[in-house]
């Protein structure tokens, strides 16, 4: 059994790995091989699956080597927060063969789930000809790279005293992840982390330095885990704190999310001037923005616009300094120019980098730095010297 998310999106997986993984299965001459297919909808377009799946089809045909079992939207497959009543789905789907529908072929349960008002993230359990069932002793590989969203469902296959939900009858399988998901998971992993020594965390720890990291449920890995190049506990002298994020189906129904709990919480913990250096993450413009809903993401942008007001209010007056900015895009382009059609998906367009201080100073050229000058430019703020293990450089130049 191979899982994972269809598309070329390139942020949780790549569907020429689903097709590379075919091609392997061929060579070992597997006769069974069942495709669990994740449709995305969020990094690509939203009605853009049966694309992905014809191709998946022409490879299948190709090497004469698997079949399409189930198709499922990524919103249920892919949760992260804790939101267990949608993984299930998916367990339920691809464990047992339970769907809500069934369709002659996976592009059909396409057709179907548009005939539903559903886009590709949303496509509701769906099993493809008869039911396919994992037995004892099967191998199921998840294809998904990214960690934050392939936890959940990999806790439901493999952890034999999970909680999430009631599974039944626990069928333990060869469970396979193509990347270390979390450590503690003990599981065979196809392309182990590269450890990654002095990141900005480690570096800032060994000097003797406090840090906080803050944000809400949904950005909360992005500023502990992530950021610690994939190490789970905090260093010594970093503290953490989690906001939940609102419970609703999706975050259009609540833009603002949990900014203004988030800047409260932010606020406190910059008023006691324990830290060095904080962290925060506000999720709304990429939350909402993956909705398509603009009026949503105006909403989203304006909340945490307020916010930032409130936090730069709170810096000012303990002489504090700001450095504001994304690692990509996404709010600022909700329609694509070409086709017209909503956009959901991530953008390659340059990101904005806003130095806030009384301190004069001389910032790069706009589209000269990229994500690795950060934590140069951090340190520079903090009058801290580079370590030769990051290669970036401070983007800022103090008179």
């Amino acid at each position: 059994h191979i899982m994972g998310l269809l598309s070329d999106g390139g942020v949780h997986s790549h569907e020429e790995q689903i097709h590379a993984m075919l091609e392997m299965a061929k060579e070992r001459d597997c006769q069974e091989v069942y495709l669990h297919i994740f449709a995305d909808g969020r990094d690509c377009g939203q009605k853009s699956a049966k694309k992905y799946i014809q191709t998946l089809e022409d490879k299948i045909n190709e090497i004469g080597v698997g079949e399409i079992a189930s198709v499922i939207g990524r919103y249920f497959s892919m949760d992260r927060d804790n939101r267990w009543a949608r993984v299930r789905c998916a367990y339920e789907l691809i464990a047992r063969g339970k769907s809500k529908f069934i369709a002659k072929t996976a592009l059909d349960a396409i057709d179907m789930a548009y005939e539903r008002g559903e886009t590709d993230e949303f496509i509701q359990s769906t099993t493809i000809k008869a039911p396919t069932k994992i037995r004892k002793g099967d191998v199921l590989i998840f294809m998904n790279y990214r960690a934050d969203r392939a936890r959940q469902i990999t806790q439901a296959f493999a952890d034999e005293n999970f909680q999430g939900f009631s599974r039944g009858t626990f069928v333990p399988t060869q469970f396979i992840c193509l990347t270390e998901y979390k450590k503690d998971f003990n599981l065979p992993v196809a392309y182990p982390s590269a450890k990654l020594n002095n990141v900005l965390g480690k570096y800032l720890s060994n000097l003797g330095m406090t840090q906080l990291r803050i944000a809400e449920t949904e950005k909360y890995a992005h500023v502990t885990f992530f950021l610690n190049g994939g190490v789970e506990r905090p260093f010594y002298g970093e503290d953490r704190v989690l906001v939940p994020s609102p419970d609703v189906a999706t975050y259009d129904l609540q833009p603002e999310m949990s900014a203004f709990e988030l800047t409260d919480e932010l606020v406190e913990h910059i008023e006691s001037q324990k830290y060095d250096l904080i962290i925060c993450n506000f999720a709304n413009t990429d939350m909402v923005g993956h909705s398509g809903k603009l009026d949503a993401a105006i909403k989203a942008v304006e909340a945490v616009d307020a916010c930032l007001g409130i936090v730069y209010q709170a810096m000012n007056e303990i002489n504090g300094e700001m450095l504001i900015t994304a690692d990509h895009g996404n709010v600022e382009q909700m329609v694509n120019p070409e086709t017209g059609e909503v956009h959901t998906a991530h953008t390659n367009n340059l990101v904005p980098l806003l130095f806030v201080s009384t301190r004069a100073a001389t910032i790069a050229e706009p589209g000269t730095g990229s994500l690795s000058d950060i934590a140069p430019t951090l340190l520079t703020m903090m009058d801290v010297e580079q370590p030769d293990e990051m290669t970036g450089t401070s983007l800022l130049t103090f008179e």
